[in-house]
């Protein structure tokens, strides 16, 4: 057989990133994309590669996942991550998590040492607190920038401007004028590996939405929407409005189209376009095969991402 070069693929998330922000953007992805890709090369497992890369990015302030991530309606952060292994199907979930510091941490551990796919709340706290995981105050995972964020938004709705994050899928024009200022935001991270033994493996991290209802759980945690991983056709991590993304359970359609013979850029593309097709979703997506090849596509005016390799580390913004 052919030695197998590892690949690892990073994204930070796809939303109107202001150009003041781009640089912190960069930094993050770069930084995520060494930590996973020194664990390739070092011979680690596509799943190591991914938690490492993941955690990278939830423990920066830049991005919706981890410490800095948006608040619920009541102000806590309420988080959510899954980890799938291509070569076995295995996975595993956390959702609704407030006292995790790194929660795709949590779900290595669920996919490691459960029999179970899925843990949410309390008992996924419990969980990864028997495995060794220290629990910490919710306060910790909350920023002051999050805070004055909230109470701005919480203003809007009081004046008679309400969130229509959840209000429909059509594409009026009323709607369409509400999902494009709902682009100023963070968002979602993930990572896709592919490993010297020629397994990938795919995670996503994320702390939702602003001002969601607490217990709110959107795409990133849910198999087949904003994660999958198959060693048989690719591993995929999405990112954006998950509500539509749920709805067609996205992730898996978009592996599907490399099992029906698509080439990765191909596949990312057309899954971007049947988001907004179908529903008027917006966000972005990020898939890597088997053999090495990856695509990356998203509808958002920008979307942090990068990939390292054996020709070294490229960053993007816009493509």
């Amino acid at each position: 057989m052919m030695p197998i070069d590892p690949i690892l693929v990073v994204h930070g998330g796809a939303w109107a990133i202001p150009d003041e922000a781009v640089e912190a953007h960069r930094r993050g992805v770069e930084a995520a994309l060494r930590a996973g890709y020194g664990v390739l090369t070092r011979g680690g497992s596509a799943t190591d590669a991914v938690v490492a890369a993941v955690t990278v990015l939830e423990d920066d302030e830049t991005f919706d996942a981890g410490r800095g991530s948006f608040l619920t309606r009541d102000g806590r952060v309420q988080l959510d991550a899954l980890l799938m292994d291509g070569s076995t199907l295995r996975a595993g979930g956390v959702a609704c998590v407030e006292r995790l510091r790194n929660p795709i941490q949590a779900a290595r551990l669920v996919l490691d040492r459960s029999p179970h796919v899925y843990f949410v709340g309390a008992g996924a706290e419990e969980f990864a607190a028997e495995h060794g995981v220290a629990l910490i105050d919710n306060s910790e995972l909350v920023l002051g920038r999050e805070r004055l964020r909230l109470a701005e938004f919480q203003a809007r709705e009081r004046a008679g401007f309400p969130d229509l994050t959840f209000a429909g899928d059509d594409k009026s024009p009323e709607t369409a004028v509400e999902r494009a200022a709902r682009l100023e935001s963070h968002d979602t991270v993930g990572a896709v590996a592919l490993d010297a033994a020629g397994n990938i493996a795919a995670g996503t991290s994320t702390g939702g939405t602003l001002g969601k209802a607490p217990g709110r759980v959107g795409d990133s945690s849910l198999i087949g929407c904003g994660c999958y991983a198959d060693n048989d056709s690719a591993a995929v991590s999405l990112t954006g409005w998950g509500e539509p993304i749920m709805k067609l359970v996205l992730g898996k359609w978009a592996v599907d189209r490399i099992g029906a013979g698509a080439a990765p850029d191909e596949a990312a593309t057309a899954a971007i376009e049947y988001l907004h097709r179908r529903l008027g979703g917006h966000g972005g997506i990020i898939l890597l095969t088997p053999d090495g090849g990856f695509g990356v596509a998203h509808n958002t005016p920008r979307m942090a991402w990068g990939v390292a390799g054996r020709d070294g580390v490229r960053v993007g913004i816009e493509a």
